[in-house]
Order: structure tokens, then C-alpha cells, then sequence
């Protein structure tokens, strides 16, 4: 990766995150119980690590405005449309596998 710059890495950093981005809205099958379980992290967390990022770089953020960068529209709207109830068995696998962030 030396070959490239800092401003080219940047770039493809932020092309990257929008595509994931992009992806999880168009999985919203993917609930975030499933994500956490399987990789360690989800929606709140990307949405977490944005704004630690703005905080980091002192730039004004609410935690509701970086949620709403993350899903696509405001979060309570989200999960009204998406979220369902977690099922005993993903419950179960949470409290064995929750990171610690």
C-alpha cells in the first residue's frame, strides 16, 4: 500500500465504507443481533465509530445524526420498519459472543 497516497487511501477508505454502508441498507434482513453475533459488530457500532470520528476531528455531531448516516433515515424510523424481536436462540448466542465495545 505504499504506492499509494494518504488522500488516495482516504478516498478509497470513504468509497469502501459507503458501499458497506449501502449494503447493509439493502440487507435489512440482516438484523444487527445477527451481525453482532457473526462478526462483532453492526449498524450501532459503525454508526459509534462515526461519531467517535467526528468527536476525534472536533466536528459537531449528535449520536441521532451519525445513526442516520449508518441506516439511511432516522433510527427510530428504522427499526419501526426493520428491526424485528430477537429470537431466544440469537439471545442466547449474543451473551456468549458479545464483544467488549
Amino acid at each position: 500500500m505504499t504506492s499509494l497516497s494518504q488522500d488516495e487511501r482516504t478516498r478509497l477508505e470513504a468509497a469502501v465504507f459507503r458501499r458497506l454502508v449501502a449494503h447493509l441498507a439493502a440487507r435489512t434482513d440482516v438484523q444487527n443481533i445477527d451481525l453482532m453475533n457473526l462478526a462483532g459488530f453492526c449498524r450501532n457500532c459503525l454508526s459509534n465509530w462515526y461519531l467517535d470520528a467526528a468527536n476525534e476531528a472536533g466536528l459537531p455531531l449528535s449520536k441521532g445524526e451519525s445513526r442516520e448516516v449508518v441506516y439511511g433515515m432516522p433510527y427510530d424510523t428504522w427499526k419501526s420498519l426493520h428491526q424485528r424481536e430477537a429470537s431466544p436462540e440469537q439471545k442466547a448466542a449474543f451473551e456468549l459472543a458479545k464483544p467488549d465495545h
